[in-house]
């Protein structure tokens, strides 16, 4: 009897119960969309004391099919990317990239000029600059003495 347990013992993989779990979880997860599917598209943005400037990741929307959009201190991209056409007798063997219609606000850390805004969309990279509106620049206050 104590040999069976043994036997067992020996039998017994830790590697495959770690694969078994991983795959388990893996499972029980894709059920739910990821964050970055919902955050579309990905944004770096940094300021300085004069503007914002803000890049997203575009790949595949064209100039037309993209509207940019200041109010306040929020910018808001709102566009679409068309799906790839396929031909008669081709077939998806993976799809990743989605297409569809998007909305992205962000708030920015202060006001900003909407007459003064650029953009530019080079290689599916959009960049805005915002610059800051002149209201809401820091004032310096000269100190009298008496």
């Amino acid at each position: 009897m104590n040999g069976n347990r043994i036997n067992r013992l020996w039998d017994w993989d830790p590697w495959r119960e770690m694969r078994r779990i991983s795959n388990d979880l893996n499972r029980m997860f894709d059920r739910y969309p990821s964050t970055t599917e919902r955050e579309y598209p990905l944004i770096n943005l940094w300021s300085g004391r004069e503007d914002i400037v803000l890049t997203a990741e575009l790949p595949g929307v064209e100039p037309a099919d993209l509207d940019i959009s200041v109010q306040g201190d929020t910018v808001t991209l709102r566009g679409s990317r068309n799906p790839y056409e396929l031909k008669e007798g081709e077939t998806y063997h993976r799809q990743e990239r989605g297409s569809g219609s998007f909305v992205r606000s962000m708030q920015l850390p202060f006001e900003i000029d909407a007459e003064g805004v650029k953009a530019r969309l080079d290689k599916g990279i959009l960049c805005i600059h915002l610059p800051r509106s002149e209201q809401d620049k820091p004032k310096k206050i000269d100190i009298k003495s008496f």
